[in-house]
C-alpha cells in the first residue's frame, strides 16, 4: 500500500521550507507580508504553515483566528506542554494554517531564561512535527513554514532564527531604515556562528514606498546600492487596503485582491518562487 493512501510521509518528500519575517523595527510591514505572501503561494498550489511567534498575534488575528479559538498556542509548543501539531488551526484559506499566538506569550522569555536548548525549542518542535506520520495536520503536505516574529531580539526571534532556512526582511522606506537593517545583519552573522550555520538572507522588501515621496525614492536607491540582488525588484507601495484587511480578518489579497498592494504581493510571490527555483538549480 503506498504512503498516501496510508497517510504516512513519504520518506523522500522533501522538508518545507522554513522562511522568517523579521526586523528589529517595528511597524515595517513583517505581518502583512507573512500573511500576503502566504496567501500568495497558496493561491499557485503551495501549503503554507504560518507560525505567529510575535506576543502581539497580528498574525492569527489577520487570518480571522478569534482569541477564543487560541486555547492552545505557539506558547504551550515552547514550554513544552504541547506538540506543533496539536496547535495548528486551518484558515479560511485552502492551502494556509496557522499556529497561534497570544499576549501570554510574552512571558517565555523569563520561563525559558534557564531552560535547556532554549533557543532550539521550535527548531526541536519542527523537527517532531516533520517526523510525525498519519496525523491530520501532519508536515508531510507544506511547502513553506512562514514564522512571523516581533519587533525585538528576543529568545523568540532567536528560536525562529535557530529554525529557519531563510530570513526574508521588510525594510520599509523611511530614514533610519538603513540603521536597523545593519543592527540585523549584526544579528544574523552571530545567529549564523552560534545557532544557525545555514542561515541566510533571501530577500529584503522595501515596503510602505510612497511614489510621491522623494525620501521613497532616496532609501530605495540606497538599499539597492548597498545590497543589490539581495533586495527584491518588487515593491510593496503604501496602500490604504493592507491597512483595512486584517481588520476584517482577511489577507489584502482576498479583502481586495485588485489593489495595488494585493498585486505587489503576488508579484513578490512569484519572484520568491522563482529565487527558490534557482536555489533548487544550483
Amino acid at each position: 500500500m503506498s504512503p498516501e493512501m496510508t497517510g504516512e510521509r513519504r520518506s523522500d518528500a522533501p522538508a518545507p521550507r522554513v522562511l522568517v519575517m523579521a526586523n528589529q523595527k517595528g511597524g515595517v510591514g513583517k505581518t502583512t507580508t507573512a500573511i500576503n505572501l502566504a496567501t500568495a503561494l497558496a493561491a499557485v498550489g503551495e501549503r503554507v504553515l504560518i507560525i505567529d511567534i510575535d506576543p502581539q498575534g497580528n498574525a492569527s488575528t489577520g487570518l480571522g483566528i478569534a482569541r477564543t479559538e487560541r486555547q492552545t498556542t505557539i506558547y504551550d509548543v515552547l514550554i513544552g506542554t504541547a506538540r506543533l501539531s496539536d496547535v495548528v488551526i486551518a484558515t479560511k484559506i485552502p492551502g494556509v494554517a496557522v499556529v497561534p499566538s497570544t499576549p501570554d506569550l510574552a512571558g517565555a522569555d523569563l520561563e525559558l531564561l534557564s531552560a535547556p536548548r532554549r533557543n532550539f525549542r521550535l527548531r526541536d518542535a519542527l523537527t517532531g512535527f516533520a517526523a510525525e506520520r498519519g496525523k491530520g495536520a501532519g508536515a508531510e503536505g507544506y511547502t513553506y513554514v512562514l514564522i512571523d516574529c516581533p519587533p525585538s531580539l528576543s529568545v523568540l526571534t532567536m528560536n525562529a532564527l535557530a529554525a529557519a532556512d531563510g530570513l526574508i526582511v521588510p525594510l520599509q522606506c523611511e530614514f533610519f531604515a538603513l540603521e536597523g537593517l545593519s543592527h540585523l545583519l549584526r544579528t544574523v552573522e552571530l545567529v549564523r556562528g552560534s545557532l544557525n550555520p545555514k542561515l541566510e538572507i533571501l530577500g529584503i522588501v522595501l515596503t510602505m514606498f510612497d511614489k510621491r515621496n522623494n525620501l521613497s525614492d532616496q532609501v530605495a536607491a540606497d538599499v539597492r546600492q548597498h545590497f543589490g540582488d539581495k533586495v527584491y525588484r518588487t515593491v510593496i507601495p503604501r496602500n490604504v487596503r493592507l491597512s483595512e484587511a486584517p481588520s476584517h480578518g482577511l489577507p489584502a489579497i482576498l479583502y481586495d485582491h485588485k489593489c495595488p498592494g494585493s498585486q505587489a504581493y503576488i508579484a513578490l510571490a512569484t519572484e520568491i518562487i522563482q529565487r527558490e527555483r534557482a536555489l533548487k538549480a544550483a
